[in-house]
């Protein structure tokens, strides 16, 4: 069994990408939020804008009735909210992941326990330490873009370390995932 500071840079489950993430998988068990982080884990960094097949996800959280909240750390709020206008959900900015009161904030908002909630994000040490903290399930994904501000490039690189073995769902065994540049 794992303890102490390792197992808070463990995520539940290691999806590929959050259109993956299944949702029947999430009601089965008992999710009535979902927590998701905006860079590169529901909007690409270099678009900036969700592709459809995140849209497409988020509506069949909807239809299933679970409901979503945004937890960005971007501090250009009018990006972020423009965001959360096109996915529909309401958002958390400043968040300062990965503190934990960002996700107790969007709980307590949506009225949902951490027993009922995940989080999903593209980064160990802001999104996925932050929803341990929290006392959430987490969903680690893959960065769905290599363009990565510059202090988040070095992270990756711890990331890579606490990340080697870990085989995510929707990838073929031995993949690094990022087909992108």
């Amino acid at each position: 069994m794992e303890t102490g500071t390792h197992v808070l840079f463990r995520a539940t489950r290691y999806v590929a990408s959050v259109d993956l993430i299944d949702v029947d998988s999430l009601a089965s068990s008992g999710v009535r939020l979902v927590l998701l982080d905006r860079d590169n884990t529901c909007v690409p960094r270099d678009t900036h804008v969700a592709p459809p097949a995140v849209r497409a996800w988020l509506e069949r959280l909807r239809e299933a009735d679970i409901a979503t909240c945004l937890l960005s750390n971007n501090f250009h709020s009018g990006e972020v909210a423009a965001s959360a206008c096109e996915l529909g959900c309401p958002v958390v900015d400043h968040a300062m992941k990965p503190a934990p009161f960002s996700a107790w904030v969007a709980m307590a908002r949506m009225g949902v326990g951490p027993e009922q909630t995940v989080i999903v994000g593209d980064q160990i040490f802001t999104d996925i330490l932050a929803g341990n903290l929290a006392g959430v399930r987490t969903i680690l994904v893959r960065p769905q873009s290599r363009r990565d501000l510059w202090y988040t490039q070095i992270f990756r690189l711890g990331e890579s370390l606490v990340l080697r073995g870990v085989e995510f769902e929707g990838e073929a065994p031995g993949t690094s995932g990022r087909s992108d540049g």
